[in-house]
């Protein structure tokens, strides 16, 4: 019997790290693209029905999930006092504690939380942005924490502070509606931008000091998307939104490669990268979404470097998706679906209406040959990853659903109003 010892821990250390072989670093996972190459969560679920766990999260937070090995991290922006509420315009705003959890993946059971800071915020937000709206990021040996004006917080994965950098300044943002752009890990340095109403810039920090490496000035008014880095040709570069420009400069140095105008007022979503194709859109009053050579340097404003656009129908808050050739993304903020070719444009369908979707925030994500749309209301509607239109699934977790979806190995990570739900069959 003894013999077999050694055996059956082998096995049981195999079948956990089977369990635990994906990570979903950042609020898109680890391409940047919400695609998750070898996840297979459920198709099925409502708040009871494949409820692995749930857990309430206190104060309010509309980042998305991270997970990394057994650990699952979140932020959020609790009030000192349960009863302070911000009830309009004018109002007294409250003061908070900026919290991140590490949630124990396999029970929903809190590790450790850390309170970042406890700050009034210095001006108000809108009514669907939480103060605790970015995601955090983690390399599996620093977890990351960005509160925007109340700053970036580097700690252990065991929740030791490492450093904290606390002197961007102070966002002024477009009509009061607050803040929420995430960092983005690239290497030795940690990407923060911060497009306001004041003078913005983008900044790379060393991860592991938080002192800074460079600081880009840019004339562009207030942005929400995160940044998204590439390796194209050699050159790593970060990939940006901007109401005035779309841009790209060199990791290294922070120097401008190229820039393209053409996209609308505020921008949100998030660019893309796919088979040496860069994709960046906006549609909040206009429309706008184009595919960019990255190879290309200066302004590619009419040039051949900007391979096909785009000019309606195009998203707003929820980042497009791609895979398997194909681009997905949303009219606007409605649940109205297009589905075009990656490399060409050419539509396979447009605006096409998924039932029970009207309202988006999140962004879509992929996983086992199937996209999660999720909705305001906490419904997902699962379709197939297909040129046609072929609706799975429908299902609710019966609460409030801002936050994109985590999609890793077997599981899917949906960070409501309240609580954190663990999804697997």
């Amino acid at each position: 019997m003894r013999s077999l010892l050694p055996l059956m821990t082998l096995c049981l250390l195999a079948t956990y790290s089977d369990c635990h072989a994906g990570n979903w670093a950042h609020w898109r996972g680890p391409s940047g693209n919400s695609v998750a190459e070898n996840a297979n969560p459920p198709l099925e679920w409502s708040d009871t029905k494949n409820v692995k766990w749930k857990v309430a999260v206190p104060g309010q937070g509309s980042g998305s999930p991270i997970i990394w090995e057994d650990q699952v991290f979140v932020m959020s922006a609790v009030p000192v006092e349960a009863t302070q509420r911000r009830t309009g315009r004018g109002a007294p705003l409250p003061e908070l504690e900026f919290k991140i959890f590490c949630i124990d993946r396999d029970s929903g059971k809190v590790n450790w939380e850390k309170t970042a800071t406890v700050a009034t915020p210095h001006e108000g937000t809108h009514s669907t942005n939480p103060f605790s709206s970015a995601s955090p990021c983690t390399d599996g040996k620093h977890v990351y924490a960005h509160f925007g004006s109340r700053g970036l917080y580097c700690y252990t994965m065991d929740g030791e502070l490492v450093w904290k950098k606390t002197d961007f300044g102070k966002m002024e943002s477009r009509n009061g509606f607050g803040e929420g752009s995430s960092p983005t890990i690239a290497g030795d340095k940690i990407i923060v931008p911060w497009d306001h109403q004041g003078a913005s810039y983008i900044t790379a920090l060393n991860k592991l000091t938080g002192d800074s490496i460079w600081k880009t000035p840019r004339e562009e008014p207030t942005s929400w998307y995160t940044p998204l880095i590439i390796d194209h040709a050699g050159t790593e570069q970060v990939i940006t939104n901007g109401e005035n420009y779309a841009r790209s400069y060199d990791l290294e140095t922070g120097e401008e490669l190229w820039r393209c105008s053409g996209q609308t007022q505020r921008p949100v979503a998030s660019p893309l990268y796919y088979n040496g194709l860069v994709y960046i859109g906006s549609g909040h009053r206009g429309s706008f979404l184009a595919a960019f050579d990255p190879s290309g340097r200066g302004d590619l404003k009419g040039t051949d470097k900007v391979v096909w656009s785009v000019s309606r129908d195009t998203p707003d808050i929820a980042s497009p998706l791609v895979i398997s050739d194909r681009l997905y993304f949303y009219k606007a903020k409605s649940g109205l679906l297009s589905c075009v070719d990656a490399a060409t444009g050419k539509p396979f369908y447009t605006t096409a209406r998924i039932p029970e979707l009207e309202y988006i925030y999140a962004s879509p994500v992929a996983a086992g040959g199937h996209l999660y749309l999720t909705d305001r209301s906490g419904t997902t509607v699962v379709i197939k990853d297909s040129e046609k239109l072929e609706i799975v699934a429908t299902n609710s977790v019966g609460e409030t659903v801002d936050a994109t979806p985590a999609p890793v190995d077997n599981q899917l990570f949906i960070r409501g109003a309240k609580h954190l739900f663990c999804i697997e069959k």
